[in-house]
């Protein structure tokens, strides 16, 4: 059964910082490109970040861009988001997916972990 299971969501405050992991399990993830979503109150789920296999290409929104790295470990099948400087309109659940090549639509993801929420104050 393939698991994908955040954790680091919490409460932060604005300017602070907070360190996502993905834990992925069930199957390999050879070649899956692993992205990091994110869905606020009443809006529609969003694309944050996305890192290839290789670790070669790593794709960001504009939104976040200079303040969050993606990264990945493949030898421990995880997947991280380093946010800094955040702002309060980064609160949201944060969600990693998996996808068998590079995408960052949510609608073509494969595999989708339960979320992890993110708060930050003003």
């Amino acid at each position: 059964q393939v698991q994908l299971v955040e954790s680091g969501g919490g409460l932060a405050q604005a300017g602070g910082s907070l360190r996502l992991s993905c834990a992925a399990s069930g199957r390999t993830f050879v070649g899956y490109t692993m992205d990091w979503f994110r869905q606020a109150p009443g809006k529609e789920r969003e694309f944050v970040a996305a890192k290839t296999w290789s670790g070669s290409h790593a794709v960001y929104a504009d939104s976040v861009k200079g303040r969050f790295t993606v990264s990945r470990d493949n030898t421990k099948n995880t997947l991280y988001l380093q946010m800094n400087s955040l702002e309060p309109e980064d609160t949201a659940v944060y969600y990693c997916a998996a996808a068998p090549r590079f995408a960052t639509t949510p609608g073509v993801m494969d595999y989708w972990g339960k979320g992890t929420l993110v708060t930050v104050s003003s």
